[in-house]
């Protein structure tokens, strides 16, 4: 999944280059070549001494690969969770294979949780099947439909891998490609604290979540609460790590405030287009987990909504456990799913907004026509390249998703409402008539 070839870019810019100082001679009839040379200037120095720096040399990829050594924390977590089974295999380079320690231990890890989760789901089916109450029924589904997403990782995990693992080698590119294209690298601050803080706060809030959910429902002993604690520790973390990728995508071209002329222009034009690919990749590669992911978070929210409204047509609204439990956990998931598409419309929307600002800011009049060709042609690349994040094709995470899962989730819920009502009324209809018979007999 090599979203932009090297040698594209190295081209590009090296044909960008020629152009420039070409247009620079030909302005001046007394600016020789010899003289541009020799009277550089200290920036135009540094740009040349970057020029010659490549993508696609690993020393050179891994010495400015700051965004890797500062998560690389969270990819420890998801290999030791046996999700995402990939590991830096060389510099500036990650990788997956089958036969790698890494995809070993995760295999073994998954085997044994594997029979961890049959022995609860066994439990589970048994107790599902010794009640007769419709809404025991909601709360045994709920139980089940959390033991699923482990049976799927193999999928949506391992069967991704190795594109992940190739959006990660492209985002070390990218850092060369930005460190050449603005003299500066991409920074994040505080982002390693904020991971460390965030991966320890959502194993305390999964553990508070699952503990929650056995003492206010029934039927949920606390021996079972291991086979469910992966699953949401591996929720949270999914959610966090999306919202990881996404804000640390940004984009600034603070040389075109500085020195405005075509070549600057034309080179953040060429890094945008990178950046843009980049976002449309992260959705490619993550496209079944994320897709998988928000199914889940709909269903849940479903069931977990209905589970409550019928508890209030049974009983009314006395705030049981069973109701409360609910509760939080409708409230949990769409959080959950809140989080991913606001932040994933929130990001792209800043990046593109960004960059136009900027340019729309110059004042035309202080250019020169090919600075104001470079301008119209960078805001037609933005307009023709947006930068969304679009699960290869099925749905874009946006605002958008946000609120279709929202009237997807009343519509199923009108329709189990309406089951439900009309089951209440066939047992008060059959209660009136065996009260009827009672009495006339």
């Amino acid at each position: 999944m090599d979203i932009l070839k090297d040698e594209n870019f190295e081209s590009a810019l090296n044909n960008l280059a020629k152009d420039f100082h070409l247009w620079n001679i030909s302005k001046s009839e007394s600016r020789t070549h010899l003289f541009l040379n020799d009277e550089l200037s200290q920036r135009d120095h540094e740009r040349k001494v970057r020029e010659n720096l490549k993508s696609s040399h690993g020393p050179t990829a891994e010495q400015h690969d700051q965004f890797y050594r500062d998560h690389k924390l969270l990819l420890v977590l998801f290999r030791v969770l046996a999700v995402m089974p990939i590991e830096r295999s060389g510099p500036g380079l990650v990788t997956f294979s089958w036969k790698s320690l890494a995809s070993i231990y995760a295999l073994c890890f998954y085997v044994l949780m594997t029979v961890v989760v049959m022995i609860v789901g066994i439990e589970r089916i048994k107790f599902f099947e010794t009640t007769d109450k419709f809404d025991d029924q909601i709360y045994g589904i709920i139980f089940i439909l959390f033991l699923i997403p482990h049976f799927w990782i193999p999928f949506v995990g391992w069967g991704v891998a190795s594109d992940v693992a190739s959006y990660k080698t492209n985002w070390a590119s990218f850092q060369v490609r930005y460190y050449r294209v603005t003299g500066e690298n991409l920074k994040f601050p505080r982002l390693k604290m904020l991971i460390a803080v965030i991966s320890i706060g959502c194993l305390i809030c999964a553990v508070l979540f699952i503990v929650s959910m056995s003492i206010l429902l029934e039927g949920f002993p606390m021996w079972q609460t291991g086979a469910y604690c992966e699953f949401v520790v591996i929720n949270e973390m999914t959610c966090f790590y999306f919202l990881l990728l996404l804000k640390v995508t940004f984009f600034s071209p603070k040389d075109v405030e500085i020195e405005c002329n075509a070549y600057i222009v034309s080179k953040y034009r060429f890094l945008w287009l990178n950046i843009s690919e980049l976002l449309q990749s992260l959705g490619n590669a993550y496209a079944r987990t994320y897709s998988t992911y928000c199914l889940f978070m709909l269903v849940s929210i479903t069931i977990a909504i209905y589970g409550t409204i019928s508890e209030v047509i049974d009983h009314g609204f006395q705030f049981s456990f069973k109701e409360i439990g609910l509760i939080v956990l409708a409230i949990y998931c769409a959080i959950l799913m809140f989080v991913v598409c606001d932040c994933s419309h929130t990001t792209t929307l800043q990046v593109a907004q960004g960059v136009q600002d900027t340019l729309l800011e110059i004042n035309l009049l202080e250019v020169d026509l090919p600075t104001q060709k470079e301008i119209d042609i960078f805001i037609q690349a933005i307009e023709m390249n947006p930068a969304i994040v679009s699960l290869k094709g099925y749905a874009e995470v946006n605002r958008e998703l946000l609120t279709s899962s929202i009237a997807t989730i009343a519509i199923y819920l009108i329709v189990l409402v309406q089951f439900k009502l009309s089951l209440k009324s066939q047992q008060t209809f059959a209660v009136m008539n065996l009260n009827s018979t009672f009495i006339k007999s």
